[in-house]
């Protein structure tokens, strides 16, 4: 699956798919109207707490990336589900900050590219 990312800011395209929003906040200035979200993931955000530690500092990047996949490791309900609905649909991953390669939408992606679920048993 190619999973897309893109500032929640930029216009909506045609070729974004889904819109799934992925930040625990909903953006600053933006009415949910001109959003044009379709699926707002505040669960699978980066908690309260690293957002915070982080502060979109470039020389904690390394870190973060490390904490936020330790995070999404634990809560393999909220990944599932961003699963299922990624398999069905072409889809794009928003995301506020303003840097566009260090926030928690780049990490999501890679964290799905290379985390495969686990099969049950049975």
């Amino acid at each position: 699956m190619k999973i897309r990312i893109k500032r929640v800011y930029e216009p909506p395209a045609k070729a974004d798919g889904l819109r799934i929003l992925v930040d625990r906040l909903w953006p600053r200035g933006l009415s949910k109207q001109n959003a044009k979200i379709d699926h707002w993931f505040r669960d699978i955000a980066p908690s309260g707490r690293l957002r915070k530690w982080f502060t979109h500092d470039p020389a904690k990047w390394d870190e973060f990336r490390k904490r936020y996949a330790r995070e999404l490791d634990g809560d393999p309900e909220a990944v599932a589900g961003l699963r299922r609905l990624l398999s069905k649909h072409r889809a794009t991953l928003l995301f506020a900050a303003k840097d566009t390669e260090h926030n928690n939408a780049a990490v999501l992606r890679d964290y799905l590219a290379r985390r495969r679920p686990v099969k049950k048993a049975g």
